[in-house]
C-alpha cells in the first residue's frame, strides 16, 4: 500500500510475545475443532483488554519495511487478528461481526481502525492492499481470522517470519479438512463461501480452485476431490468464534 515510507528510527523486530500470552490466555481449541475466544472474560479483565492495545500501538510503532518478507507477513497477520479482536471486544456481546457496523457496511472492515507509519488503515486495507496484493498468496486467507465460526482458525500462537511456511501450511490443512472448509454431502461438493468469494485467488475455477483443495486435503478426502469436477454449493457462518457463556 502506498504511503509507507522506510524510517530507520523505528526499525526493529516485531516482538509478538505479549500476544502469545494473551492467546495462551483467551483463545483455545473446540471439541468442533474451532478455536474459540473467551471474549467475555477479555473483556471483563481490564489487564488482558490493556495489553491487547498496547501490542496494537507496539506494531504501530513499528515500520514494517525495514523487516524481512516474511517477517512483514507476520507483522500485518498478527495485527489484522489482534485488531479484530479488539473491534470486537469493544462491541462485545455482539453474535456476530457482522452486527459491527461501518457506516451502512455491515462488518466494521471498512472503518479506519490502526495506523502504521501514520497512515490510517481499515482491516480491509490490511488485508485486501497489502497482503492479498503484497504477497498474491492463497495462504492470506488462513492466516487473517474474521471472528466467525467458519473462518479459518484464529492461530494458537502468533505468527512469526522464522516458521511461517510450514505454519500456513499447517493452517491450510487444518482448514481444508475440517467440514467448515471442505465437505461432501452425497456427491456433491460443498466448500467455504471463501473460495466463492475470493475464487481468482485459488485459481479462478472450480478446476483449479479443487487443485488446491487436494493440495491440502488428507485421505480419503484428497482422493475424493482428485475425481470431482465442480462445486455444488458454498456455505458459510458468520457466527461469532466465542466460547459458549454458561
Amino acid at each position: 500500500m502506498a504511503g509507507f515510507a522506510v524510517n530507520r528510527a523505528g526499525a526493529g523486530a516485531a516482538d509478538h510475545a505479549a500476544f502469545d500470552a494473551l492467546l495462551a490466555r483467551r483463545a483455545r481449541n473446540s471439541r468442533d475443532g474451532v478455536v474459540r475466544v473467551d471474549y467475555a472474560g477479555w473483556k471483563a479483565s481490564a489487564a488482558d483488554r490493556a495489553a491487547l492495545k498496547a501490542y496494537v500501538a507496539s506494531l504501530s510503532r513499528l515500520a514494517p519495511l525495514t523487516l524481512t518478507r516474511p517477517e512483514q507477513f507476520a507483522f500485518w497477520a498478527n495485527l489484522y487478528n489482534a485488531v479484530t479482536i479488539d473491534v470486537v471486544l469493544d462491541a462485545y456481546p455482539v453474535r456476530s461481526i457482522r452486527d459491527i457496523r461501518s457506516g451502512l457496511s455491515a462488518g466494521p472492515w471498512k472503518r479506519k481502525v490502526a495506523s502504521v507509519g501514520g497512515v490510517e488503515l481499515s482491516l480491509d486495507d490490511m488485508e485486501h492492499n497489502i497482503l492479498r496484493k503484497g504477497w498474491s498468496d492463497p495462504r492470506v486467507h488462513y492466516a487473517v481470522n474474521c471472528a466467525s465460526y467458519s473462518c479459518p482458525n484464529l492461530p494458537l500462537r502468533a505468527w512469526r517470519g522464522a516458521s511461517l511456511g510450514p505454519a500456513l501450511d499447517a493452517a491450510a490443512r487444518a482448514y481444508v479438512n475440517s467440514a467448515r472448509g471442505v465437505t461432501f454431502e452425497g456427491d456433491v461438493l460443498v466448500v467455504s463461501s471463501i473460495y466463492d468469494w475470493y475464487a481468482p485467488d485459488f485459481g479462478g475455477t472450480d478446476t483449479r480452485v479443487i487443485a488446491h483443495l487436494a493440495r491440502y486435503a488428507n485421505e480419503p478426502l484428497k482422493t475424493r476431490l482428485q475425481t470431482a469436477t465442480r462445486i455444488g454449493r458454498h456455505t458459510y457462518d458468520w457466527s461469532l468464534n466465542a466460547v459458549p457463556r454458561g
